[in-house]
């Protein structure tokens, strides 16, 4: 019992530090786009 317990706290360690480590180095960035958008100016 006590070896299956020490396997489910290590995989659940190795899921935290795998998690933490795509947070810190994936790329997360949506691609950039051009966005245009008409603009009216009411001088007077």
């Amino acid at each position: 019992m006590w070896r299956l317990f020490k396997v489910f706290v290590f995989l659940a360690a190795a899921a935290l530090i795998a998690l933490a480590g795509y947070a810190y180095l994936g790329d997360l960035q949506p691609d950039p786009q051009e966005m245009r958008q008409p603009v009216t100016f009411d001088a007077q």
